[in-house]
């Protein structure tokens, strides 16, 4: 039995529909300034679940992603409205080969591990740990080329607090870039396993 008749495809659909959740928060907060609370609490929390019991648990149980499916499910049916997603949720997934491969994944995973009490005591949301996480980003995960650039209405992009939460949300779309590589994914799934993909994504959201 290969990994694609097994329960393995499900849980990587949810990392992601995880990533592209959360891109789809980063392209709201580029263009408006503002995020949708509680796909933004799904995806920050993700970030400090680094030890979580299931990839479900990643996020707080699977219909917490289904924002992220039906995002998904839109464009294997090429119906997304949004072109530069499907382009962002590619350059995350490129952004992880590099990142794994580079000594400041230890940086990140240890920042993170100081900056939890905060997010506990605060919530993951909070103005002061949207900035340290996206101080950490700028710190760590920036420093990679080429960047992950982001577009969007220049009046939002040009506000400290606005760019703090988009590297954020930027964290957790690599978050669970890291955790469907782990579950197995590859870009080749896209290639030669898209109709178990949607396959798995349809059976989600049943």
């Amino acid at each position: 039995m290969s990994i694609f008749d097994s329960p393995a495809l499900d849980s990587r659909m949810l990392a992601l529909a995880g990533q592209v959740q959360a891109l789809a928060q980063v392209r709201r907060i580029a263009d408006t300034g503002q995020a949708d609370a509680a796909i933004l609490a799904t995806a920050l929390d993700s970030v400090f679940r680094i030890d979580a019991a299931s990839p479900a648990a990643v996020y707080g149980g699977e219909a917490a992603l289904r924002p992220g499916l039906l995002l998904l499910r839109s464009y294997f049916r090429n119906e997304t409205r949004d072109e530069l997603l499907p382009r962002l949720a590619l350059a995350v997934l490129q952004l992880e080969r590099r990142f794994a491969r580079d000594p400041m994944a230890e940086r990140v995973h240890d920042g993170l591990l100081a900056l939890a009490p905060s997010a506990q005591r605060l919530g993951s949301t909070h103005p002061d740990v949207l900035a340290a996480l996206g101080s950490l980003y700028a710190d760590t995960v920036s420093q990679l080329r080429p960047r992950v650039m982001v577009q969007g209405n220049p009046h939002y992009l040009g506000q400290a607090a606005v760019v703090a939460e988009i590297r954020a949300v930027l964290l957790a779309a690599l978050r669970s870039a890291v955790l469907w590589r782990q579950l197995g994914g590859s870009l080749w799934d896209f290639l030669l396993r898209r109709r178990d993909m949607v396959a798995a994504i349809d059976a989600a959201l049943e």
